[in-house]
C-alpha cells in the first residue's frame, strides 16, 4: 500500500520544527522512520503533516557522565551501540541494542524514537522503565521531563503530546557493584521477542526486572525481597511468579499465552542469575 497524502516539511532548527508541530494538530515527527514509515504505508497512521527533523544536526548526540547517558533524538541505534563510554556507564544499553532488529534498521532507527513509539515488544522502552530514566520533551511552550513511569500509558501510546518533540532520553548510570543482563527468545535473531527480560542486580542492595512482549506497556518489577538470599531456585521462581501477577502474556500466531508465561519463568531465572554473577565478577 501507499501512504495517504500528507504535507512534508524539513525544518533546519528545533524551533522551526516546534512551530510546524504547533501549526497542525494532526502532525507526526519523522526521525529514523523505522516504525512510522511502515505505519504510514499500511495507513495505520495518516498524518496531515510530517515534520522531518533529520536536518537538525545538534540532536544527534550520545553523552555520558557519572550521572548517566543522554541520547539525543537523532542518535541512531548504532551510534549508541558503538559508544564505549555509554556502555561503561549503563551496560544495559549495549546489551539491549545488540538485540534490536538488524544492522540495516539499527543504522537508521533512533533510540529515542523507539522509546516514545512505546511498543511494549521493543527492548528500549523496557530498558528505560527498568533504569527509571526519563524523556525530555520540547514544544513552543518550553520543555518538560517525563519519567518512564509516566511515559507509557497504553499499547504504542505515550504521554508525549502531538505538539512535542522528544529531544532526549536519559538512562541513569548503573550503580557501583551492580550487574545487568538482557535475555530474550525470538523465532529468529532480529525478530520481535516472544518474551524478553532485562535485569539489574546489586547484591545486598536490590534487584529489578523489566519485561517486553508479555504486557501492553513496559513493566518493571522490584524483586529485591525475593533475591535477598541469592538466586536460588526458589528465589528466582518466586521473582517470576511475582512478575506474572503484573503481566498479561498474549496469545497470537507466534506463541500461546501459556508458552509466554513459561518463558517469563525461564528468562527471569536466567537474567537474574546472569546479572548476579556479573555483579560478583565486577566486585572481585
Amino acid at each position: 500500500m501507499k501512504p495517504a497524502p500528507f504535507e512534508l516539511v524539513r525544518p533546519r532548527s528545533l524551533d522551526e520544527a516546534l512551530e510546524a508541530l504547533a501549526s497542525s494538530p494532526d502532525a507526526k515527527v519523522l526521525a529514523g522512520g523505522q516504525s512510522l514509515v511502515p505505519l504510514l504505508s499500511m495507513r495505520l497512521a495518516s498524518p496531515a503533516l510530517l515534520v522531518d527533523i533529520n536536518g537538525i544536526g545538534p540532536l544527534a548526540y550520545v553523552r555520558s557522565d557519572d550521572d548517566g547517558v543522554r541520547v539525543g533524538a537523532l542518535a541512531r541505534h548504532t551510534d549508541v551501540l558503538g559508544d564505549d563510554e555509554a556502555a561503561r556507564v549503563q551496560p544495559l544499553l549495549r546489551k539491549a541494542l545488540r538485540l534490536v532488529a538488524h544492522a540495516t534498521i539499527r543504522n537508521r532507527g533512533t533510540t529515542v524514537g523507539s522509546v516514545v513509539h512505546a511498543d511494549a515488544s521493543a527492548e528500549m522502552p523496557a530498558v528505560l522503565a527498568l533504569t527509571e530514566g526519563h524523556v525530555t520533551a520540547a514544544s513552543v511552550d518550553g520543555r518538560r521531563r517525563i519519567p518512564a513511569g509516566e511515559l507509557f500509558v497504553g499499547p504504542m501510546e505515550s504521554s508525549l503530546r502531538p505538539d512535542e518533540v522528544a529531544v532526549e532520553a536519559f538512562f541513569p548510570a548503573l550503580p557501583a557493584g551492580a550487574g545487568t543482563a538482557v535475555e530474550e527468545v525470538a523465532r529468529r535473531h532480529g525478530d520481535y521477542a516472544l518474551c524478553g527480560v532485562a535485569a539489574v542486580v546489586r547484591p545486598g542492595e536490590g534487584a529489578r526486572v523489566s519485561y517486553f512482549s508479555v504486557c501492553d506497556v513496559p513493566v518493571a518489577v522490584d524483586v529485591s525481597e525475593q533475591l535477598a538470599g541469592g538466586p536460588t531456585d526458589a528465589a528466582v521462581a518466586d521473582a517470576a511468579e511475582l512478575a506474572l501477577t503484573r503481566l498479561d502474556p498474549p496469545a497470537d500466531i507466534h506463541a500461546s499465552a501459556d508458552y509466554r508465561r513459561h518463558l517469563v519463568r525461564v528468562l527471569t531465572a536466567r537474567a537474574l542469575r546472569s546479572a548476579w554473577d556479573e555483579a560478583h565478577e565486577e566486585g572481585r
